[in-house]
């Protein structure tokens, strides 16, 4: 019986790439499912014999690992040289489209809180 092994939720294609060859490599047979159009379910990979858990686990605790200090260096590297995107990287080049979000997290935010407000009054 199949077993979830990585949610996609949240998860690159480089990622899910990565992670897909690394099962490869250590032949560990899976498949992937994809998410639904509305959201609903994020997909995932899912690993056809559940007897392969704990050493497909064991893998991805170690690539999880190496790829957690390989982004942070490449994060600090970027922040260093002034590639990385920050709020006011995204400000200057997406102004229209902050404006908007902020916009809406403020509406959501009133909305929210309106009941509270016309309880006081």
């Amino acid at each position: 019986m199949a077993k979830l092994l990585l949610n996609l939720r949240n998860v690159g294609e480089d990622e899910s790439r990565e992670v897909c060859e690394l099962l490869d490599r250590h032949g560990i047979a899976w498949y992937r499912t994809e998410p639904s159009p509305w959201g609903i379910s994020s997909g995932g990979l899912w690993l056809r014999d559940r007897q392969d858990h704990t050493r497909a686990r064991a893998l991805m605790d170690g690539y999880q690992a190496e790829r957690g200090q390989r982004v942070r260096a490449e994060r600090e590297a970027a922040l260093r040289d002034g590639t990385a995107e920050t709020f006011g990287s995204l400000l200057r080049r997406r102004p229209l489209y902050v404006i908007a979000v902020l916009l809406g997290m403020l509406a959501a935010a009133a909305l929210v809180l309106l009941p509270f407000m016309l309880l006081r009054g």
